[in-house]
């Protein structure tokens, strides 16, 4: 599933045709995506009652269950899925459900097919707020408390295969709903089905609508019982089954498999985090949704350090190619997006007190980009647009001086007021101004202290203080650097209070919040110096002035000295990706994969050794609103057991190990 370099663009949609009864036929495939008779119905009978849900719901034994569809289609299978699970009594798991699709819908054909559900309509309404269109990767809908689906637009074996490198089982249930074997026979092949039974919890059931003899075949020598029941309408049979094979251990690859061993095989009951900014506020959050108890310790005041400027912009970079960098960030950029629409429209932000999702320009002067994106962008226009300088001027409401791209999900926040909203929840307890916190384990628990007073313990500790994770000694080898920047504020003008959006440049700027503007900021590497500097605040007018040459008299009127500004430090990593994941047993490491100096392609397929029970998250750098919530879903999806939201390419390049593995096959690590 290796992409890097390749062009970047939308993936290739669904094409439909439609019956005069409005129900929707795919073309390649020349198969329906549901009974011309009943659709509902049939999804009923084939997958609710076909995997004996809700029954099974009830006295679970665990704290989510977990369904794997193949075939997303019109989200059917889903929402009734989750219509049924918002039905069934208390207490039940949390809803868990992946669905893949090489070929989805797009949303106004996707709105088509979901409007003859009346029904289901106030659900169809949310998946389609959420919905990712035709964004290549894997994306996460955080729908409502207790319910997450994650869409992966990818070829289902490719994505079975790696889901199962993880090589932890997932799923308690299995949607096969891929078209008809006979039209779409990769969906039913040997490949995809072993990795269903690599995959399957004991007890995992199926159901799907086809009772081919090879299909059956292919399932039972997987592991499978098999059953034929009655089908629905016309079709006289259906099969379902149960996953009732021991769990097979799995073959040893030529591929490294460092990444692996870093998950806690049973959900934590309480965490610690230690770090009360972004990533530590999102990653609370993401576990109190869960119903783990969290203790956040803060140095200071929530969000203190770098995320504490006055005004912060949700912002990501698009490139024509493919690489790590691009597919972590892009489809970040649109979970946080989502997720602090989500947090607007429940009520635990107001706009435009606590910030506003008004949109964001980027000025270019990169035409051949530009040309290349606008035709990559056509599907994408929820995400990103090429605009002109007269289509930018009228969206911002001030004259731009060139072209560049709009971001319409994006805009700017108040990190503070976010970081205790995201802290608000139940379960969550805030303990501020702790000074300088260390963390030492026992063996079983992780306990914080400082100043020599215990303050708290728990099975599991997170790390997210930025810049101050390299004073713990078991992170003094992660090549991190703190990089100084200063902000500066503006008065508003009456010119400026014109200005409807974020305008990045250079620098940034946001619209007015209570009478001032956020715009900077400075980027400097080697300076120390944490008192403001005239000198900044001068560059940041000047890169302003630039960017806007109609403000620049006023701007060059301002005097520096007398403009109000925030130091603050980035941290960020020698690869400009975050630091996310279980943190590793460096010594271990250089023992287990040292032969690696010798040949950086030799196989070792020994699991990495990490601190039990010990992860980290740090190093957003400067785009630490657009980061943090997808790299807390993924750091709750590790320590629950859950599916992870990104691919284990994207995962291992996340991953706090990585740096070891690198250096060790580059031979930088001394013997």
């Amino acid at each position: 599933m290796k992409r890097d370099n390749l062009p970047w663009r939308p993936v290739q949609s669904a094409t439909l045709r439609w019956s005069e009864t409005g129900v929707p036929t795919s073309n390649a495939f020349d198969d329906v995506y549901y009974s011309a008779d009943n659709g509902l119905e049939e999804s009923c009978h084939v997958f609710l009652s076909g995997n004996d849900l809700p029954q099974r719901w009830q006295g679970f034994g665990s704290q989510h269950f977990c369904i794997a569809e193949l075939g997303f289609g019109t989200g059917l299978n889903f929402l009734l899925t989750w219509q049924a699970w918002r039905a069934a009594p208390a207490p039940r798991p949390d809803l868990h459900f992946l669905s893949i699709e090489k070929h989805p819908l797009a949303r106004a054909d996707l709105a088509r097919a979901l409007a003859g559900w009346p029904t289901l309509a106030p659900l169809a309404e949310r998946l389609l707020a959420a919905y990712p269109g035709l964004l290549p990767g894997q994306h996460r809908l955080l729908l409502e408390d207790g319910v997450r689906l994650d869409l992966w637009w990818e070829d289902a074996a490719d994505t079975l295969a790696d889901l199962a490198g993880q090589e932890q089982p997932l799923f308690d249930a299995w949607y096969l709903d891929g078209f008809a074997p006979a039209r779409n026979d990769a969906m039913w092949s040997s490949q995809v089905i072993d990795a269903m039974a690599a995959l399957s919890r004991p007890g995992a059931s199926f159901s799907t609508f086809t009772a081919a003899g090879h299909v059956r075949r292919k399932l039972a020598d997987a592991g499978f019982t098999v059953s034929k029941v009655p089908g629905y309408g016309r079709k006289r049979e259906c099969l379902r089954g149960v996953f009732a094979a021991p769990l097979a251990q799995p073959a040893a690859t030529s591929a490294l498999r460092w990444d692996l061993g870093g998950c806690t095989r049973e959900r934590p009951d309480s965490v610690l985090i230690v770090g009360g900014g972004l990533a530590g506020c999102t990653t609370a959050a993401a576990l109190a949704r869960r119903g783990i108890a969290v203790t956040l310790l803060e140095q200071g005041a929530l969000a203190s350090g770098g995320s504490g400027n006055g005004q912060g912009v949700i912002y990501t970079r698009l490139s024509r190619r493919h690489s790590t960098l691009v597919d972590f960030a892009v489809p970040g950029f649109q979970f946080a997006s989502r997720f602090y629409q989500g947090m607007f429209r429940d009520g635990e932000l107001l706009a435009p007190r606590d910030g506003e999702l008004c949109g964001c320009f980027a000025q270019s002067d990169d035409t051949t980009e530009m040309a290349v994106l606008r035709d990559a962008l056509v599907g994408l226009e929820e995400l990103a647009q090429v605009l002109d300088q007269q289509q930018a001027s009228a969206l911002l409401g001030i004259d731009q001086p060139c072209a560049g791209y709009w971001f319409p999900g994006s805009g700017w926040l108040h990190p503070a007021t976010l970081c205790r909203a995201l802290t608000a929840r139940d379960g969550i307890r805030v303990l501020e101004h702790c000074g300088q916190v260390t963390l030492h384990s026992d063996g079983t628990l992780w306990q914080a202290a400082a100043g020599g007073n215990a303050l708290a313990q728990a099975r599991v500790a997170i790390v997210a203080t930025g810049p101050a994770t390299k004073t713990m000694a078991p992170f003094n080898w992660l090549p991190l650097q703190a990089i100084r920047g200063q902000v500066t504020t503006l008065p508003a003008t009456p010119a400026s209070r014109g200005l409807r959006a974020v305008m990045c440049h250079d620098g940034y700027i946001a619209p007015a919040r209570d009478g001032t503007h956020s715009i900077g900021a400075s980027f400097n590497v080697h300076v120390s110096d944490p008192a403001p500097r005239a000198d900044d605040n001068r560059d940041n007018v000047a890169k302003l002035a630039m960017a806007l040459p109609a403000w620049q008299a006023a701007l060059e009127a301002l005097d520096p000295d007398a403009l109000a500004s925030r130091v603050s430090y980035r941290c960020t990593s020698a690869d400009y990706l975050p630091v996310v994941g279980p943190a590793p047993d460096f010594d271990a490491f250089i023992r287990d994969f040292g032969a690696l100096r010798r040949n950086a392609r030799q196989a070792i397929t020994e699991h990495g050794s990490f601190i039990p029970g010990l992860y980290l998250n740090t190093a957003h750098g400067s785009r630490g609103l657009a980061s943090t919530p997808i790299a807390a879903e993924l750091l709750a999806s590790l320590l629950c057991g859950e599916p992870l939201p990104l691919r284990r390419e994207l995962c291992r390049a996340l991953s706090p190990a990585r740096f070891i593995i690198r250096d060790l096959s580059r031979n930088r690590i001394p013997a």
